[in-house]
């Protein structure tokens, strides 16, 4: 009994044994979390030996050792000791490096859709966030990220360890999170890792900003409510938008630019609140890098070139841009040249329609002389140092075991990426014992034989089969685990064959075969020598050569005479037969007969006709991102002068139409719109050197169907005014509202410096300031009209307040209120024949400005629209058609009057020494519809030549069929090509609403 009862103790005991030790294994056999298939479970501690290894961008060891343990490296170099044990991988002749990082990515973090319906003016966002949806520093990527095993493992076959993500939408976007390309939970390596914005507010439902310049209004104004908010935080109620983004003050703060001019908007701001901004660009740095490099500022630069176009139809091709030719043919060329300016920078995946492509365009850019060091740098330690992960883009002691194993040098078209090791863990690609078999064999099978050739490829190898008699068969091959696998039909009556035999040596490939009819065979491969290199393609990578650093060409100041010109001077002295001009330094220096002066290029010019250059009053040319901040009614704090664009072929075009200056205006879409820009026609500068130094400011006002949104269609119905009264209580109302913010200033500034020290001050309104420039005189208005009553209406107002309009523009009702103009001192800036456009320019005549100028108002004639502004000789000319003036009135209505109307008469708008050499060389009257332009200079730079264009259409020629040769060679070497697509012209005029698209 007793002995029965230790017995069953016994089993008992045993049973409970084997039970804990079944759970155990349960429990360790299962990890505690989800990993992908493709995960790589080894032990935390593994030595690498015998590695080429490239400890950082700049120091590369033969023959070296990498150790690492629990997920860092524990030790790099040459002659390091390890204890038995330990798991050794030999990796003779392979090579390891710092796994990439991308500092622009949305890697498990996607902004929301936009469903917008409707119109939305105000914030819906509930809670006490920020007045504008597209502002939200509050969020962060790291509550909404989400782990992607997808595009983590497409990213790590591109080399790829570690990200910076983060929602790529809206103006202030909140911060990004830096995370390692792991399944692991610790693969989030800073919550908080930078703070991101741009000028497009992506998702946001609210109408406000429409335009590129009003997203760079919002963001200055977000910027200074910020320091406002941070300033005053304990005599503020909370806003939690403003207190997220003083909180994240410090981080590195990256700028979504995606085009070259955004740039260098987003560095003015930069320089305007003292930021220093890290910026995403567009590939197309190389063409303003002579700016880039003043700015010195880190940039995250795209590797998405653009493939070739399809050239093979001629007709089709005549549409090919020229400049698109030469920015696929530079594009590959770009990270090269921002590297020769010393400009810091790194490389991202962004803007790739595939992952895949990026190691292949990472070595076209190392091909087109971008240096590997160079390469290396942009993608480990330059992201690395930005963000001040001083743990990653090296190998180094204590560094994250974030690496890649090569089959060969990295930048080598044919070296492949066997692992990617992130946070110590193995992610397999090919295998690392993967034989070296690619060539040409012969296969015999018993008394068979065949040829067969082994073509390497990333993931295994490709095969040809061939009968004597060079038929090709089909053929399978596969390659696992050191074993050849080959099924093929040797003709149409065998079956099929089933190889398989070892795969460790080319020279020793043998095995066994079953036939069609289940026959065991023996099979041999003889190694024939390598398969012959694509000579062709070979050929035509070697022969590129580096492209040279576009320049951005510069027109030096002519010194030149012009001789028995016919000379409109708008002066006293009126039309001067047989003169000559000199112009120097960009100045008119000598007026007079038979001038005689030493170095001077001398113009014959006999039989021509000098002017000055045409100035346009109201011009929307060379705007961009939208003409019209058209979502609220007051709108003056955007500014035309933030978003111009030198490049629109509009400004070429009037140069060659006699036109040499323009004011810039904000369209007609609201009773207060922006701030204009005046702005010279210097063709192939940058924007701001395209503003005319020291001009006054203006703005643009508007009255009538525009601004009440009568023809923007049935969902415009909402906004305040929608009715022309209405329109005139939005002055009362703005004009009202920044006197008061004026007495709030002032009040304030009055108090003593201890009372300022407990007073909140005003915040700074960025709309309110500007029109206080209106009520202060400082700020001048060109109003948008048509009819007489709203006309009379704003300069009544206008005088209630204190101030004058300056310019009436359009006013095509002008000539039933030209005493009322003259009296209130308005000028007025006219169509010269326009009408029945729309109901409200019905009555319009086109005799408005002639009568108008015999009433004394300063009259002037405009374009509205860039193919109007070609023409605006010709709308002189009809001035003496319709009206009966002269020539010499009709000709000042579009040079010295407009002059006068910007207040610049004291440098343009006639031929007098001393003013800007702003001259025009006609062949005939410049009234004339047979005269042509054959000269236009610009502060004495010669901008247009007739001759001259008949050069550059014949360049342009060449070098268009230069380049289509090119792209028929890419094609023909492979490279898929895109149809052609030439890029839309941007012709704005007043009403336009198109907005910005952002990227």
């Amino acid at each position: 009994m007793v002995l029965s009862r230790f017995l069953l103790h016994d089993y008992m005991r045993t049973l409970l044994l084997i039970s804990f030790c079944l759970l155990a294994a349960i429990a360790f056999a299962q990890p505690p979390y989800p990993v992908s298939s493709v995960s790589d479970e080894r032990p935390t501690s593994v030595v690498f030996v015998n590695a080429v290894l490239h400890q950082d961008y700049q120091t590369t060891l033969q023959d070296a050792t990498l150790w690492i343990e629990d997920g860092k490296v524990k030790q790099a170099g040459k002659d390091i000791s390890y204890p038995s044990g330990i798991r050794v991988i030999d990796l003779k002749g392979k090579h390891i490096y710092p796994s990439f990082i991308d500092l622009d990515s949305h890697f498990g973090v996607e902004a929301d859709q936009d469903n917008r319906s409707g119109l939305q003016y105000e914030s819906n966002k509930k809670g006490p966030y920020y007045w504008n949806q597209a502002v939200h520093p509050e969020e962060d990527a790291f509550r909404a990220y989400h782990y992607d095993g997808k595009e983590a493992g497409e990213l790590r076959k591109a080399g790829f360890g570690t990200v910076l993500t983060h929602a790529h939408n809206g103006i202030v976007r909140g911060t990004s999170m830096l995370v390692s390309l792991s399944d692991d939970k610790k693969a989030v390596l800073k919550e908080q890792a930078a703070q991101h914005f741009s000028f497009y507010k992506g998702n946001s439902r609210q109408e406000y900003p429409r335009s590129l310049m009003g997203g760079i209004a919002l963001l200055r104004s977000y910027f200074l409510d910020l320091d406002w908010y941070a300033q005053n935080e304990g005599k503020l109620p909370l806003n939690l938008s403003l207190q997220a983004g003083a909180s994240k003050k410090n981080l590195p703060l990256v700028f979504d630019a995606r085009e070259k001019y955004n740039v260098l908007r987003a560095s003015k701001v930069a320089q305007e609140f003292n930021l220093s901004f890290i910026y995403r660009g567009d590939g197309k740095e190389y063409q303003i890098l002579d700016a880039l490099a003043k700015l010195n500022s880190p940039m995250i630069l795209p590797l998405n070139f653009p493939a070739p176009t399809e050239v093979s139809d001629p007709y089709d091709a005549t549409w090919l841009p020229l400049k698109d030719a030469q920015y696929w043919e530079l594009a590959p060329s770009n990270p090269r040249f921002v590297a020769q300016q010393n400009i810091p920078f790194a490389l991202t995946t962004d803007g790739l329609k595939k992952k895949a492509d990026f190691l292949k365009n990472l070595r076209k850019a190392v091909h087109f002389g971008l240096s590997q060091e160079d390469a290396l740098k942009a993608l480990t330690h330059t992201p690395a140092n930005l963000l001040g992960a001083s743990d990653l883009g090296a190998l180094r002691e204590g560094m994250l075991a974030n690496f890649i194993i090569t089959s060969d040098d990295i930048f080598k078209d044919k070296s492949i990426i066997h692992e990617n090791w992130v946070l110590g863990k193995a992610y397999s690609f090919v295998d690392l014992d993967k034989a070296d078999l690619a060539g040409n064999y012969s296969l015999q099978v018993d008394s068979a034989l065949f040829w067969l050739s082994l073509k390497d490829k990333p993931k295994g190898f490709g095969v040809e089969l061939y009968t004597l008699d060079s038929t090709k068969l089909k053929g399978k091959l596969k390659l696992d685990q050191g074993w050849l696998h080959l099924v093929f039909q040797p003709d149409s009556n065998s079956g099929t064959w089933r190889m398989a035999g070892l795969a460790n040596d080319k020279r020793k490939l043998r095995g066994r075969l079953q036939d069609g009819k289940g026959n065991w065979l023996s099979w041999r491969l003889d190694y024939l020598g390598d398969i012959e290199a694509d000579t062709t393609a070979k050929q035509e990578k070697d022969s590129v050569t580096f492209l040279s650093l576009p320049k951005r060409q510069t027109v030096e100041q002519s010194f030149v005479l012009f001789k028995n010109a016919t000379v409109w001077t708008n002066e006293q002295e009126g039309i001067l037969e047989n003169t000559d001009v000199l112009i120097r330094n960009g100045k008119i220096t000598q007026i007079g007969q038979n001038l005689q002066v030493d170095g001077a290029t001398v113009i014959d010019a006999t039989g021509k006709h000098l002017t000055c250059g045409i100035i346009d009053e109201h011009s929307h040319i060379a705007v961009a991102g939208g003409v019209n901040e058209a979502s609220h009614a007051v709108t003056a704090e955007v500014r035309i002068g933030d978003v111009l664009n030198p490049e629109d072929i509009n400004i070429y075009r009037q140069l060659a139409s006699g036109v040499t200056a323009a004011q810039l205006l904000h369209g007609s879409a609201n009773p207060v719109g922006g701030q204009s820009a005046i702005i010279k026609l210097r063709w192939g500068v940058l924007p701001e050197e395209l503003k005319v130094t020291d001009a006054e400011g203006f703005i643009k006002f508007a009255l009538g169907e525009n601004v009440k949104q009568s023809n923007w269609g049935d969902r415009y119905t909402q906004r305040f005014p929608q009715t022309r009264m209405g329109v005139e209580q939005v002055y009362r109302d703005v004009f009202d509202r920044a006197l008061a913010y004026q007495k709030e200033w002032a009040d304030y500034n009055a108090l003593s410096k201890k009372k300022r020290k407990k007073a909140l001050p005003p915040r700074r309104d960025l709309t309110l300031e500007t029109v206080l420039e209106v009520l202060n005189g400082k700020r001048y208005v060109t109003c948008h009209s048509y009819v007489q009553s709203e006309i009379l209406m704003l300069m009544r107002v206008a005088e209630e307040y204190g101030f004058r309009i300056n310019t009436f523009t359009h006013v095509l009702e002008g000539y039933k209120v030209a005493e009322q103009l003259k009296a209130h001192g308005a000028a007025a800036s006219t169509f010269a024949d326009w009408w029945a456009y729309k109901f409200e320019v019905n009555e319009a005549i086109p005799q408005n400005a002639p009568i108008l100028h015999k009433h004394g108002v300063l009259t002037s004639l405009n374009s509205d629209f860039p193919e109007e502004g070609r023409r605006l000789s010709m709308d002189a000319a009809k001035m003496v058609k319709y009206g009966g003036i002269s020539q010499e009135e009709a000709w000042k209505m579009v040079t010295l009057n407009p002059a006068k109307t910007l207040h610049l008469d004291d440098r343009m708008g006639s031929i007098k020494q001393g003013k800007d050499a702003d001259v025009v060389l006609w062949s005939g009257n410049p009234l004339s519809a047979y005269s042509l332009v054959e000269r236009t200079f610009v502060d004495g730079r010669e901008l247009y030549s007739i001759e001259k264009e008949k050069v550059r259409q014949a360049l342009v020629k060449k070098e268009k069929a230069r380049l289509s040769q090119q792209m028929l060679q890419a094609t023909e070497n492979g490279d898929k090509p895109e149809p052609i697509a030439p890029t839309p012209e941007s012709h704005y005029h007043c009403e336009d609403l198109e907005g910005y698209q952002g990227h």
